[in-house]
């Protein structure tokens, strides 16, 4: 009988590195090894030939960057999406690409099983989980971590070391830097380790070598640089006037935004999980989009819109974070944020300084700006009234005053 098949999501790693060994031998079964190229660059050197050399009997390393920037970066962009006002959802929301291309190979393999190394204590289980079954209800998964023959096997990460040292699988475990990282093409994360006391300063001079991808704002240029963003629709499409492709506008923004010191968040967020947890991340050029959006928003959308859409914001950006990309209430929500951006169409230029993203200036051919309404000085179109504020004012006030004279009497 033909072994069975599972498919691992695979970074080379410690983790992952024993839990294909463990598989193989566990389950007797043909292990297939999936990495999604998502922008991790060097980390990606090397993987075929260890993952084979481990025990998988085949190896897809898949080049998923520019799906990832065009169907799941941008259109999160577009939704303002932002988790607890700081978190600009890196590792979030490229679990639901790795996890659609999974039973993507499941099903051209015949693979009965998907397999992760996501711990039991994190969102990442959760994520992979949940967007497996909403593209592909009946398949089965396993998470070793949640199996407690694995747990009692590997209580700690010395045991992982030793079984590794013991099957001859390459390891760089090292405990001069005991935290884990997650990279990939719109940020890099660090937690774990020294990063789980809150009170710990990564930025000072012994600490932040840590940092991958981003001058400290301290090291940053003295001299600030411009740069010009062109959207359509909601889209970045072009950098001074260059036209280019999703991923290439990632790529230049994450080297501008690198070269300043652009895009640090150091937060405790709450995970879908019921605990709290400290993550830094850099976020360099998904800062920059981030805010040169929101600035052509400003000029393009209406009042109401914009007030209806940012409503969703939270809702959004929490479907996201939890695992719910696939779900049919992020799909809505999207087609509104689709219509949302049929005008946010423009130009905006920003100045780059020291960890700043500063509006330098935004014009648009459908904006809703119009300087003669808004002037100070007397309106050429007479478009508004400024005796007609009079009632407007007394309206807004009745219940005011209504409220307060009961109250006041009590």
């Amino acid at each position: 009988m033909a072994k069975e098949k599972i498919v691992l999501a695979y970074s080379g790693g410690l983790d992952t590195s024993v839990i294909l060994k463990w598989l193989k031998e566990t389950y007797d079964a043909e292990i297939i090894a999936f990495t999604a190229d998502i922008g991790q660059k060097e980390e990606l050197e090397g993987l075929e030939e260890k993952a084979l050399a481990t025990g998988a009997s085949k190896v897809y390393i898949d080049d998923l960057r520019d799906e990832f920037a065009k169907d799941f970066i941008y259109p999160m962009f577009q939704a303002g999406a932002l988790y607890e006002g700081q978190y600009l959802l890196g590792t979030s929301i490229a679990r639901p690409l790795i996890a659609k291309r999974m039973v993507e190979i499941a099903q051209a393999e015949g693979a009965t099983a998907i397999a992760h190394g996501a711990t039991g204590k994190g969102n990442d289980q959760v994520r992979f989980e949940l967007n497996a079954a909403a593209l592909t209800p009946d398949i089965k998964v396993i998470a070793p971590w949640r199996l407690e023959e694995f747990r009692n096997q590997f209580p700690g990460r010395a045991e992982m070391i030793a079984y590794a040292e013991k099957h001859g699988i390459p390891v760089t475990a090292s405990a001069a830097k005991p935290y884990s990282t997650d990279r990939n093409l719109l940020h890099i994360s660090y937690e774990s380790g020294m990063l789980e006391d809150p009170w710990f300063d990564p930025s000072t001079p012994e600490n932040k070598d840590m940092f991958l991808l981003s001058n400290d704002p301290e090291d940053a240029p003295d001299t600030p640089e411009y740069l010009e963003l062109e959207f359509e629709q909601g889209n970045c499409v072009a950098l001074n006037g260059e036209r280019l492709s999703p991923l290439q506008v990632m790529e230049k923004l994450n080297e501008l935004g690198g070269k300043h010191g652009i895009g640090r968040v150091d937060m405790v967020e709450n995970r879908f999980v019921g605990m709290k947890s400290r993550g830094v991340y850099e976020t360099p050029g998904g800062t920059i989009l981030f805010t040169a959006h929101r600035k052509m928003e400003s000029i393009t959308m209406d009042r109401e819109v914009m007030n209806l859409r940012d409503s969703l914001i939270t809702r959004y950006s929490t479907l996201v974070y939890n695992g719910f990309w696939f779900a049919p209430e992020r799909l809505a929500l999207q087609a509104l944020v689709t219509e949302s951006q049929k005008n946010v169409t423009g130009t905006v230029r920003v100045k780059l300084y020291k960890g700043n993203v500063i509006g330098a200036g935004v014009k648009s051919p459908v904006s809703l700006y119009n300087p003669d309404i808004a002037t100070m000085e007397a309106d050429p179109t007479q478009a508004y009234d400024q005796g007609d504020a009079t009632g407007f004012i007394r309206l807004n006030a009745l219940r005011l005053k209504v409220y307060s004279g009961v109250n006041q009497n009590q």
